[in-house]
């Protein structure tokens, strides 16, 4: 019960993050982990935890998506999707020791590009003139990520989206929170099948996200925002040492 209690809150919490920021990855597969889960299953698993918050937040943004009459939605998604079950299928192959010692290294690599996402975004746009706008060669890279690592996938996109040449804040949270459901939705099936997926806890995890992502943005408009991205870094941080001190003593 006290596992379940904690994958409830960090689901709520997860939620809230993703919500008002982004970075939930870096509570909901940490407390997964924690509570003895291996760690290929707790990717798997929390990759399903947050799929209400990818549609919930999708709908929200809507109307933004379907004004982007010049957007290639079909084929984006179905890149998206095709990139997303080679990822899923890497993680399938990777031994737990294997991705054990990448996990430290992916958590650090996302929240460095979180908490740094302006610039990030900045050095982006330099290269709107080299990068062709809603590219193959750009946008299945990213997707194989997502699809075998999802910590740090939206600020990813968000950048791709940049170098694009998208401007529109709104759209483009739209884009990404859609083409985040279409990629976890294709997760969920290959780890279904592969029987990759803890289902009670994903269950109780889910619930939490989607409080969470209610909760949100009421949390959002009463502290500042560059406070929250602060906290979501330091838990990304905090978590990434954590796995690194996991790593160096072998556990």
């Amino acid at each position: 019960m006290l596992d379940f209690a904690l994958l409830f809150i960090a689901g709520i919490i997860a939620g809230i993050m993703n919500a008002v920021a982004g970075g939930g990855t870096f509570v909901s597969f940490p407390a997964l982990v924690f509570t003895g889960v291996p760690p290929v299953i707790a990717n798997a698993t929390s990759t399903v935890a947050a799929l209400p918050g990818y549609l919930t937040a999708a709908i929200g943004f809507r109307r933004d998506i379907a004004a982007a009459t010049d957007l290639p939605f079909i084929k984006l998604t179905i890149w998206t999707v095709a990139g997303g079950a080679a990822g899923s299928g890497l993680l399938l192959i990777s031994s737990n020791q294997a991705f054990s010692l990448l996990v430290p290294f992916l958590l650090l690599l996302a929240t460095m590009a979180f908490y740094w996402s302006g610039p990030v975004r900045r050095f982006a746009s330099r290269w709107r003139q080299a990068v062709a706008p809603f590219s193959l060669g750009t946008l299945v890279p990213v997707a194989i990520y997502g699809g075998y690592f999802n910590g740090g996938l939206g600020i990813v996109l968000l950048a791709l989206f940049t170098m694009w040449g998208m401007t529109d804040l709104h759209q483009m949270n739209g884009l990404k929170s859609w083409l985040s459901f279409a990629l976890s939705i294709i997760a969920f099936a290959i780890f279904a099948v592969a029987g990759k997926i803890l289902w009670v806890s994903a269950a109780i995890m889910a619930a939490g996200t989607v409080i969470g992502g209610f909760t949100g943005p009421a949390i959002a408009r009463r502290m500042p925002l560059p406070l929250l991205r602060l906290l979501i870094a330091v838990v990304g941080f905090g978590m990434s040492a954590i796995f690194f001190w996991r790593l160096i003593k072998g556990v």
